[in-house]
């Protein structure tokens, strides 16, 4: 792995892994159940914004909602990994939105149909710069918060994960080969709402970074 390549994992990686209600918290605000096994779902990288760009609320879409995320960027090659080596493929970290049509996806949901128009959209996934692991010494005691328009909206803690990280690759990577580059996003914590367009959103990962993304109709 090189440093510089990962550092641009917006850029390379292949997909995004995502984990539903990886909080206990958030799975009850939402009223469902926590999961007895990771419940996943994909985003393809093309969601992906840098700060600088616009989240963009999708045509139709009247309930636009924030979910803050620490973020997994993949080292190398990982699969079939067991949970005791899983760390050693993890190159970096990032903060991300997984911002989420929840009108689209109540109504999948009722439906039985995929979450493709509520998770997968343009700029739906805005990532921070990339976070080298030497800064982080235990990712899950990590603060996440959330602000909208300088309000705070999320506050949570990834100690609160259902599912830790090496749980999460090595489950992943069992069904998924997992690439250089690749993006895992672990879940968010309770405190998901709406925003609209002229609404900002800043972001913040303990003290280790911040990021802020306006919102803006298509």
């Amino acid at each position: 792995m090189s440093m510089s390549r990962i550092q641009k994992f917006t850029e390379f990686g292949r997909k995004i892994l995502a984990v539903g209600r990886n909080y206990s918290d958030h799975a009850k605000e939402l009223g469902n159940t926590v999961p007895d096994t990771p419940l996943l779902f994909l985003k393809p990288m093309s969601a992906c914004i840098l700060e600088g760009e616009a989240i963009e609320i999708p045509k139709g879409c009247i309930d636009f909602q924030h979910e803050i995320e620490l973020a997994v960027i993949i080292g190398k090659k990982c699969r079939q990994v067991p949970a005791s080596e899983a760390m050693s493929y993890v190159g970096g970290y990032a903060l991300a939105l997984d911002m989420t049509a929840r009108d689209f996806q109540r109504e999948a949901s009722k439906k039985g149909q995929p979450w493709a128009l509520a998770k997968c959209i343009d700029t739906s996934c805005p990532v921070s710069q990339f976070i080298d692991p030497s800064v982080i010494s235990d990712p899950h005691n990590l603060e996440l918060v959330c602000k909208v328009n300088g309000e705070i909206k999320q506050k949570g803690n990834t100690k609160d994960m259902v599912f830790r990280i090496p749980e999460l690759l090595s489950y992943i990577s069992e069904y998924f080969t997992l690439e250089e580059g690749d993006m895992v996003l672990t879940g968010t914590p309770a405190g998901v709402g709406p925003v609209v367009a002229g609404d900002v959103i800043e972001c913040s990962l303990s003290d280790i970074i911040t990021c802020k993304f306006n919102v803006k109709a298509r």
